[in-house]
């Protein structure tokens, strides 16, 4: 489940063959064309996060018929379909493998996409596959197109740090300091003798 962890919306190919949703609103298949939006699929959880609901771009829930796909043939057909009551046809358990995953219903089926002669070419069935070997044909790739977005995590700023540790509180209601203006000083002979003139300097004869 982990590669429809926050999946909005997704993609599945098998051998660079996508499934799609036909034009039809009730059959599914393989096309080489995967930028179309019949081939992504809306992704819905349930509580448990065990199976998943694939629905189309028409609204329609990828579903597990007891169709056979043939007269005498194991596959069943794979539709896109709005049931009365949703039920387990429409559920489906990603079963991870690397970057792939196979899609299991509730009763041990596995999704299934098809190649070979027509018309069995290019449709999209669900089986058990008992033969050995088989495993890898019920192996799809992954391509999450939407996903919910990683929520960051808030940390201050350095500014803001600088600004706080700089700031200071003052007591309320406190006069700041003043300098009082120094006293004046006579610093050279010339201002000496001037005040002296000016009598601002007394006489020290007795």
């Amino acid at each position: 489940m982990e590669l429809f962890h926050k999946a909005i919306m997704v993609k599945l190919s098998h051998k660079d063959k996508y499934l799609v949703a036909e034009d039809n609103q009730e059959s599914v298949s393989l096309d080489r064309d995967g930028s179309s939006e019949n081939a992504i699929w809306s992704v819905q959880f349930f509580e448990t996060e065990r199976y998943l609901r694939l629905k189309s771009c028409y609204g329609k829930y990828l579903t597990a018929s007891d169709t056979p796909f043939s007269i005498g043939s194991a596959g069943l057909k794979v539709v896109q379909a709005i049931p009365r009551k949703l039920d387990s046809s429409t559920e489906w358990e990603p079963i991870r493998d690397g970057f792939s995953a196979r899609f299991r219903t509730p009763n041990g089926s596995f999704l299934r996409p098809n190649g070979g002669l027509s018309p069995w070419r290019n449709s999209v069935t669900h089986d058990v596959p008992y033969k050995m070997g088989t495993q890898e044909k019920v192996l799809w790739d992954v391509e999450v197109v939407d996903a919910i977005p990683k929520t960051p995590l808030l940390s201050p700023s350095p500014n803001n740090r600088r600004d706080s540790t700089l700031k200071m509180d003052f007591p309320v209601k406190r006069t700041p300091p003043t300098l009082e203006p120094k006293a004046t000083k006579f610093t050279n002979a010339k201002q000496r003798i001037m005040a002296f003139t000016r009598g601002d300097m007394k006489s020290n004869r007795v």
